[in-house]
């Protein structure tokens, strides 16, 4: 598996270049390394186009961006070029296309071996056969990228279960995937409706960094990309706190949380049992390193709820500050309360198989 990264969406038809510029400079500060970027109409000559797009793509290389840019079969009619030959694109220093539509297979793989090294981002979110036709063309397989779409309509989005699918088909050859997550406060995207842009349907309204945990959580996306333009600084600087390769809960401690409960919460590699159960992740390392620090019971009489977090108290024998995430509401003197998930990190509970690594935040 590749390195997962950050992206970021200009859309150069729709902004200036000084405002581009300086998101790119921001999301640079905050370790961004893609670009996608749209060329879905041309204003003007081919050569101001040309010129407009290369100014912009310059700035994110010379930043350390790697550019895609989203190119549709209309666009190369009113180009004038041919998918035989890809020098514009080389000539404007992107990294890659993006296809947004198909073609028969043979096409795609012979446009793999175009002479200048351009990446072939392929759509990802169709659940057909189109990518094992393109591969059974003896297509060259390190330049295939594969990218989701994203809805800029509210209820459009992919459903959870068709995303996998889909993305399960690109994971089985190996290839290089990316999805979409949306900027709450971004109002910039390709189309004039923008309702966010995300590749998730149940992801569109949640914060942002929840988003990205639950495309890399899925196990299926290597960049997440923040669909709409502009985000703010606070959701760039979210998503590069996140962990891209464990799920990192936020959790919201109970007032009466002590030391060695704060301790056994944050400070190990949590990972759950191999041996799992229905009713709680267990986290079991911490009773046998704090086996000798008393934990006093608080917090232990209420029925716990799921996305609870649970330490055992003095009560619990062996068990004593053993870490539990609640699956199941279910009542335990033994144990003491010392937190909770935020709500909307609920849904990456179902990521936490056996021996799955996991932390937590404050």
């Amino acid at each position: 598996m590749t390195m997962r990264q950050l992206g970021l969406s200009i859309y150069p038809d729709h902004s200036t270049f000084e405002a581009d510029k300086a998101y790119l400079e921001l999301g640079h500060k905050y370790g961004f390394s893609r670009i996608f970027m749209s060329m879905l109409e041309i204003k003007g000559s081919v050569e101001e186009t040309k010129n407009k797009f290369q100014k912009i793509i310059d700035v994110g290389n010379e930043l350390g961006y790697a550019t895609v840019l989203d190119v549709a079969p209309r666009i190369f009619e009113q180009l004038g070029i041919s998918y035989d030959d890809l020098k514009f694109f080389s000539d404007l220093h992107v990294a890659g296309i993006r296809l947004d539509e198909g073609f028969n297979g043979a096409t795609e793989a012979m446009l793999s071996y175009n002479p200048y090294g351009l990446i072939v981002e392929l759509n990802m979110s169709n659940n057909v056969d189109y990518l094992n036709n393109i591969i059974s063309y003896q297509a060259n397989t390190p330049f295939l990228y594969g990218c989701h779409n994203f809805y800029p309509q509210v209820g459009t989005g992919l459903p959870y279960d068709f995303f996998m699918e889909c993305t399960e088909r690109f994971r089985k050859f190996g290839i290089h995937t990316a999805a979409f997550v949306a900027s709450q406060v971004g109002d910039q995207g390709p189309w004039n409706v923008n309702d966010g842009l995300p590749t998730l349907e149940m992801d569109r309204r949640l914060p942002i960094e929840v988003q990205a945990k639950h495309l890399f959580a899925s196990g299926g996306i290597d960049d997440v990309i923040i669909g709409n333009a502009y985000a703010s600084e606070a959701e760039l600087a979210a998503l590069a706190r996140i962990d891209r390769y464990q799920v990192q809960f936020h959790i919201d401690f109970v007032d009466a949380v002590n030391d060695i409960e704060k301790t056994v919460a944050l400070k190990p590699q949590h990972f759950r049992r191999g041996d799992m159960n229905s009713l709680v992740i267990r986290s079991t390392m911490p009773r046998v390193t704090y086996k000798d620090v008393p934990n006093a019971p608080h917090d232990n009489t209420e029925e716990f709820q799921r996305g609870d977090i649970l330490v055992g108290n003095d009560d619990f024998g062996i068990y004593k500050n053993e870490l539990q995430i609640v699956l199941e509401p279910h009542k335990e003197p033994r144990k003491n309360k010392i937190g909770s998930i935020s709500p909307e990190e609920l849904i990456l509970l179902d990521f936490i198989k056996p021996w799955s690594k996991f932390r937590f935040i404050d």
